[in-house]
């Protein structure tokens, strides 16, 4: 299977001869049309070569595919993305388009790479993948952060490479860290508590915080523990004796912020099994691997093809929903 280069090289094979085609046969002078033309031999190459490894992927594991990919990496300002590179509300759409029509007795492997989202759509997309399928993989090729990490959890087994991560589960409320904002409350108590000298710089601090906002972190914070422990005890550690005590250990992990620190700590896959997580190891099936890969790599060079896509939810099957706007 093909790595990034190999993959850019075959596009360019493919297109090439269609825009020479395209040029030696032209006739117009409308700079609009010529450029429209021109995007629509990319976007149709790109497009072709991503189903062509989607399609191979599926054929090897007898199972449906579908592809959920964020081009966050790819914004020019990480610090304050388009809300579409998230996940949203807006998801559910596309997964009931790469759902439609697949046969659910078959497994799922879902290929996710994403930055996280809302934890309410994500609540919504995990409850609707499982009652759609019994059986999810969840393939991380590269990043799953927050929220992609809970829909890992929500995971039958997880599927990662030693480049692989996911991430703290530290849910954003209104593009904050909810656990954070909750941490520097405490603290500022704390600190008040033990020198009231202190109450004025704190005050100034906490009073940027809207009426409620405290409240409202800490139940994003709850709901999203409670989400990751039942998801685990249903899916992954269903069968497991020690499942109480084993989820424990993976909530208390993946929630606390003293313990990861930062909202984008990276767990890689030795870190992931270390505190409990069903993982597979990508490298364990070479084949496999190149065909996952060789999907991810797709997307990437989609993402430069492109540079005015955000989103990709896509399946095995050639149906696709893809987002578009500024990065």
């Amino acid at each position: 299977m093909p790595n990034y280069s190999d993959l850019e090289r075959e596009y360019n094979s493919l297109m090439w001869p269609q825009l020479n085609d395209f040029f030696s046969n032209n006739k117009s002078n409308d700079q609009n049309f010529i450029n429209s033309r021109v995007a629509e031999i990319q976007r149709d190459c790109i497009n072709s070569i991503r189903v062509k490894y989607l399609e191979k992927l599926a054929s090897y594991t007898n199972r449906n595919v579908i592809v959920y990919y964020s081009t966050w990496l790819q914004c020019s300002n990480l610090n304050s993305p388009n809300p579409e590179l998230m996940i949203n509300d807006n998801d559910m759409n596309g997964f009931m388009n790469a759902v439609y029509k697949l046969d659910k007795n078959k497994g799922l492997d879902l290929i996710i790479h994403t930055p996280g989202g809302v934890t309410t759509a994500t609540e919504a997309l995990v409850n609707y993948l499982r009652k759609c399928f019994k059986d999810i993989r969840v393939i991380v090729p590269h990043m799953a952060m927050s929220a992609g990490t809970m829909i890992a959890c929500a995971a039958n087994t997880i599927i990662m490479g030693k480049q692989s991560s996911l991430g703290p589960v530290d849910p954003q409320y209104r593009n904050v860290p909810a656990e954070g904002v909750l941490d520097e409350f405490n603290r500022a108590i704390e600190e008040t508590s033990k020198n009231p000298q202190k109450a004025l710089m704190w005050r100034e601090i906490i009073s940027q915080y809207r009426p409620t906002f405290i409240g409202e972190c800490a139940n994003a914070v709850e709901l999203s523990k409670k989400l990751i422990e039942n998801w685990l005890k249903t899916g992954m550690f269903a069968r497991s004796k020690n499942r109480d005590i084993i989820t424990l250990k993976i909530v208390d992990e993946l929630t606390s912020h003293s313990s990861s620190k930062m909202h984008d700590k990276h767990y890689d896959c030795c870190s992931c099994k270390k505190m409990g997580l069903k993982i597979i190891e990508m490298e364990s099936d070479q084949e496999l691997q190149d065909a996952i890969l060789a999907v991810h790599h797709s997307y990437v060079l989609s993402s430069y093809v492109i540079p005015n896509s955000i989103k990709y939810i896509e399946n095995n099957n050639g149906q696709s929903f893809i987002i578009s706007g500024k990065r």
